[in-house]
């Protein structure tokens, strides 16, 4: 061992004898750069700004130094973000600004613990028959990716629906109604004790760990950017953050200065438990009972409470055992199902398997869900309809936030929305856009 280190050690002094000539070749080279800049200039030289003329790369979209901002990186926020950049004619002008990504951990940021999957709701007014359109968007768009990217943690499966105090306009709805394929109303035999209603469906599943990130990391390997800043207010935007910016989206989730905005915090609770189904049930005493699996052996989600205006942060030992016992009663099978069918002393069958309570607070608004369009002036600390603030200039600004615990089924439907509100209807119909948002998804 001494021998070879004395051998290394040797090798490594012979190119001593080059020294000196590095001496004479070292001045050559301050000559010798300065040429290589002329016989190869860096690129690009120049940047051509396209006049107003000029289409960017759409003759649809003349938006020359359009910079749009997406105020958000929940579930509403990521979608937004991806829509608008298969639309912008600079894919690469989208950036989200938010104080928590996927990955992160915060009561604040819901989107990464949701249990999120899809559910059947009777649609009775204009505003339902609406938030339907968007479900149905999230719907289409989910069982796409499900189909051609497996990686994204989407799974269809059955949904289970049982309701012990059913309005009339559940117990009016007959099979075949309805967005979701496979709509089937139960027979009273097949109910649990103690239910009214009870419908079943085909429905969409997700882990959303797994599908936030995938989410993000698509959006920037297309040239999308991100910036992490707690904002105070969105006047912070476009005079401080991006002074560019033609478009500012409130994907907050729960507004800035909205009164009308409040939290209903939620508990659950994750089990390694599998389970081959959804299942929400509004028990007897007017409490519900959900099963939500997550794709990508992401466990199961046990819920799960609603109790509004609740800004307590920490998880109740009691309401997990209450959670996990109705789940237990509601539907038995899940506390003997294992992937390999065998059972072991760390995870014996009969019993619920805790990973982790999992607390959050849904960002829920009076009067619903807000997506609505006005005028931000650039140099002034609050939106306006007016542009006659000396040295401002009007930049749109759209409301897409409060969804409360539905944030998951209106996503891709919002977003939609949001892209048309941004660059009219035009922009989405143009054929090779839709092409565009085939092969996205």
């Amino acid at each position: 061992m001494q021998d070879s280190c004395c051998r290394v050690s040797k090798s490594l002094t012979t190119p001593s004898i080059l020294y000196p000539l590095s001496s004479i070749l070292y001045p050559l080279s301050s000559i010798l750069y300065p040429l290589s800049s002329i016989l190869y200039p860096p690129y690009p030289i120049t940047y051509q700004t396209p006049t107003p003329t000029q289409p960017l790369h759409d003759p649809y979209v003349q938006l020359p130094n359009y910079t749009l901002i997406d105020s958000s990186a929940g579930i509403i926020g990521l979608t937004t973000a991806l829509t608008l950049q298969e639309q912008s004619p600079n894919s690469s002008s989208i950036t989200i600004i938010a104080a928590h990504f996927p990955g992160d951990e915060s009561i604040n940021y819901t989107s990464p613990w949701a249990g999120a999957h899809g559910r059947v709701s009777p649609a009775l007014t204009a505003h339902d028959r609406q938030l339907a359109q968007y479900m149905q968007t999230t719907y289409d768009v989910l069982q796409a990716q499900s189909a051609g990217h497996p990686e994204t943690g989407v799974l269809f499966m059955d949904g289970y629906e049982y309701l012990a105090h059913p309005s009339e306009s559940y117990t009016q709805l007959r099979d075949g109604i309805g967005s979701a394929p496979g709509f089937r109303v139960l027979t009273a035999s097949k109910l649990p004790p103690g239910i009214k209603w009870g419908c079943t469906y085909r429905t969409w599943s997700l882990n959303p760990p797994v599908y936030c990130a995938f989410l993000l990391r698509r959006f920037i390997l297309r040239g999308g950017k991100t910036r992490r800043v707690r904002l105070q207010s969105l006047a912070e935007v476009v005079p401080n953050i991006a002074p560019q910016a033609d478009l500012v989206v409130n994907c907050s989730g729960v507004g800035f200065g909205d009164k009308d905005v409040f939290p209903i915090k939620g508990q659950t609770c994750l089990v390694s438990n599998p389970c081959d189904r959804t299942i929400t049930q509004q028990n007897v005493d007017g409490t519900w009972t959900f099963i939500i699996p997550r794709p990508l052996e992401g466990g199961t989600v046990i819920g799960g409470t609603k109790v509004p205006h609740d800004w307590s942060i920490t998880a109740s030992m009691e309401t997990r055992r209450e959670l996990l016992s109705k789940a237990a009663a509601m539907y038995p099978a899940i506390l003997e199902d294992s992937k390999d069918g065998k059972s072991s002393k760390a995870k014996p069958k009969g019993e619920f398997h805790v990973i982790r309570d999992i607390v959050g607070r849904r960002p829920a608004r009076i009067g619903g869900f807000r997506l609505s369009v006005e005028e931000l002036q650039s140099g002034s600390a609050s939106s306006s309809s007016s542009s006659s603030s000396s040295g401002s200039r009007p930049v749109k600004l759209i409301h897409a936030y409060g969804a409360g615990g539905s944030g998951y089924e209106l996503s891709w439907g919002v977003a939609r929305e949001v892209a048309k509100l941004a660059f009219g209807e035009r922009g989405l119909s143009r054929p090779h856009h839709q092409q565009q948002l085939k092969a996205a998804l």
